[in-house]
């Protein structure tokens, strides 16, 4: 099974660029047509927060519209910048979606079983996980000890870049949801959005892993204090490979044109 993960899209309205120079809509479009070429083609797709830029109508509608080219299931959870009632009502077809409250759902009936959270604090670019969240996560945990794989916006732990750790960090829950990971051993994977950066880390017993931007990509700046910044690398998805006997491999995919393949040269 192959999953590809997009992330922090921050779409605007279309024909809208983002600070006025990101074309957050093009970068899209080119990674859903990526994502389409693939060969061997993902068997679903995993949007994981940040998905529009202002939590407005016309945003979600031009996201919408832009995801409507996928050829496979693409399952949406909120970031930050996204707004619960007005994400639900552009996607009406997506009946994984609760149709109140938190969006927060499993998806079953694949090789590994999905669990989707929510860590979306309306008006704040921290996150968290209240009790209730997390109780509905221990829940599901407890109904099968299948193999698991959790998204989430907000990453459950500190990347190194200050600004990201120590104000849009997940400040509440972060504790608790450790604790309740190494609980179950099948989960084998927490996969997260948020700091448009490709980070790995081993945590609460698995894997935790952040996906890069689909657009622009948070500046790899490391120094203690220093300021959030953005820069124009690369954008990328990742693509998670279930293996039968292995568990999860993940590979960074970028999204543009580039120069092969070509055969290695022979030394």
């Amino acid at each position: 099974m192959l999953i590809a993960q997009i992330t922090d899209m921050h779409l605007k309205g279309e024909g809208e660029l983002l600070f006025g120079r990101v074309d957050t809509t093009g970068f899209l479009e080119r990674a859903v047509a990526h994502v389409n070429a693939l060969d061997p083609r993902p068997d679903i797709v995993l949007a994981t927060g940040d998905l529009v830029n202002d939590g407005g109508a016309e945003q979600y509608a031009n996201l919408a519209r832009v995801l409507s080219a996928l050829d496979m299931p693409v399952y949406l959870i909120p970031g930050n910048h996204d707004a619960r009632d007005a994400m639900r009502a552009a996607f009406p077809e997506h009946r994984y979606l609760p149709a109140d409250g938190f969006l927060q759902y499993t998806v079953e009936g694949l090789p590994v079983r999905l669990i989707a959270l929510d860590t979306l604090v309306p008006g704040k670019g921290s996150g968290e996980l209240c009790d209730v969240r997390l109780a509905w996560l221990e829940a599901r945990l407890v109904e099968s000890d299948r193999p698991t794989l959790i998204f989430m916006h907000h990453p459950p732990f500190d990347c190194g870049i200050t600004a990201m750790d120590e104000q849009h960090g997940l400040t509440d829950g972060r504790e608790r949801l450790s604790e309740i990971v190494r609980r179950h051993p099948n989960v084998e994977r927490v996969m997260c959005g948020h700091v448009h950066r490709p980070i790995q880390v081993r945590w609460a017993g698995t894997v935790a892993s952040i996906a890069p931007s689909t657009a622009h990509q948070a500046t790899l700046d490391l120094r203690p204090g220093a300021a959030l910044s953005m820069k124009m690398e690369p954008p990328g998805i990742a693509l998670h490979q279930w293996r039968e006997g292995t568990g999860l491999v993940t590979h960074l995919s970028y999204v543009g044109n580039y120069d092969g393949p070509k055969p290695f040269r022979q030394l």
